[in-house]
C-alpha cells in the first residue's frame, strides 16, 4: 500500500513523513510547485501544477498510490490558463465554480476528485494519533472562571466558520479581541505583539479606535483596555482554536504548535483552549514546557 503525502509548509509535514517511514510505509512526498515542504531526506518526490491536476492524479494511480493524506499550509495557488493540460481541461468548471465558494469549498472539491479517481483520502490524525491529545488540563496551571470566554469564543467561530473565515479567535473578559483570517493563526497573534505608537490594537488590519465594535461577523470586540500603557492589548487573554462547522477533518484539521504557543506567550496571553478530538498539537511536549515556563495553561475540553 503506497501512500502520497501532499505537503505544504510547516511542521506537520516533517512529522508525517517521519511517522509513516517509521512505520516501514515512506510516503511519496508531492509538493505543488512553489510551496516546497521542509521534509528532508531520501524520500520519492513528485511536484505538481494545479493546471495539470488530472494528469498528477494519473501519474498517482500508475505509480500504485492507494492512498492520499494533505498536510502543511499552501496558499491559494495563481493558475495560468495557459498550463492547463488536456486532461484537466474537462475539470476547469468544476474547479473554477469550487474556488468561488472559498477555501472549504474549494478543499471539499479536491477531496472528491481524489476520491472519484480511487484514492483514499487519510487524516494527519490518523496517521499519527498522538498529535491529538487526551481532555483535560495538560500544564502545571489551570485556567479559572474561564467559562464565559469559552463560550464567546465558541459563538464567535461557529459565525465565523459559517462564513468561512478562520478557525482561532483571542478573546479577554467575554470581548473577542481578534479573529484569525486568510492570513492564519500565527499572523493573528503576531498582530497582538506588534508595538503601536498609540497603543491601539488594530486587529485584522480593519483600524478601529477603542470602543468601536469590530468584527467581520459583527461581533463586538472593541472594549477599552485599561491601562494600555502599562497592559498589553491581549494581556491576560485566552486564545481559542476550533473547526469550522462541518469541516472536512481528514484534510484541513485545526493544528497548533511550540510556535503557537511561543506566540501567545508574547502577546501575554493567560493560555489556550482547544477541543478535543478535533485539533492536533504537534510537539505536545515542546507546547507543554513553554507554557509552563511562562505559567500559562493549556486546556483541552471534552
Amino acid at each position: 500500500m503506497t501512500i502520497a503525502l501532499i505537503a505544504g509548509t510547516g511542521g506537520l509535514p516533517p512529522h508525517l513523513a517521519g511517522s509513516l517511514k517509521a512505520a516501514g510505509n515512506a510516503p511519496l512526498v508531492c509538493e505543488m510547485e512553489g510551496f516546497s515542504s521542509s521534509i528532508a531526506g531520501g524520500f520519492k518526490r513528485l511536484s505538481f501544477r494545479i493546471e495539470t491536476l488530472a494528469s498528477f492524479l494519473n501519474e498517482l494511480k500508475r505509480l500504485d498510490v492507494t492512498q492520499i493524506c494533505m498536510a502543511g499550509a499552501v496558499s491559494r495557488p495563481k493558475v495560468d490558463p495557459t498550463l492547463i493540460d488536456a486532461a484537466t481541461a474537462p475539470l476547469v468548471p468544476r474547479l473554477s465554480a469550487a474556488m468561488a465558494k472559498g477555501d472549504d469549498g474549494t478543499l471539499r472539491e479536491i477531496v472528491a476528485l481524489f476520491e472519484e479517481w480511487g484514492f483514499e483520502v487519510v487524516g494527519a490524525h490518523e496517521i499519527a494519533p498522538e498529535l491529538l491529545p487526551n481532555a483535560g488540563v495538560l500544564t502545571q496551571i489551570a485556567p479559572h472562571d474561564i467559562e464565559t470566554e469559552v463560550a464567546v469564543a465558541r459563538k464567535a467561530l461557529d459565525q465565523m466558520g459559517r462564513a468561512d473565515i478562520g478557525q482561532a479567535v483571542v478573546v479577554r473578559d467575554g470581548t473577542i479581541l481578534v479573529s484569525e483570517d486568510d492570513r492564519g493563526t500565527a499572523a493573528m497573534l503576531n498582530s497582538l505583539c506588534q508595538p503601536s505608537s498609540q497603543n491601539v490594537f488594530m486587529p485584522n488590519d480593519t483600524s478601529t479606535v477603542l470602543g468601536i465594535a469590530i468584527s467581520a461577523v459583527g461581533i463586538a470586540a472593541g472594549a477599552a483596555l485599561a491601562d494600555t500603557a502599562t497592559k498589553g492589548p491581549a494581556e491576560g487573554g485566552v486564545l481559542y482554536k476550533a473547526p469550522k462547522p462541518d469541516q472536512i477533518l481528514t484534510a484541513d484539521m485545526p493544528l497548533i504548535g511550540p510556535e503557537t504557543a511561543m506566540q501567545a506567550s508574547e502577546a501575554g496571553l493567560a493560555g489556550i483552549v482547544i477541543p478535543s478530538g478535533v485539533v492536533m498539537v504537534l510537539d505536545l511536549p515542546q507546547v507543554v514546557a513553554i507554557l509552563n515556563a511562562q505559567n500559562m495553561f493549556l486546556w483541552v475540553t471534552s
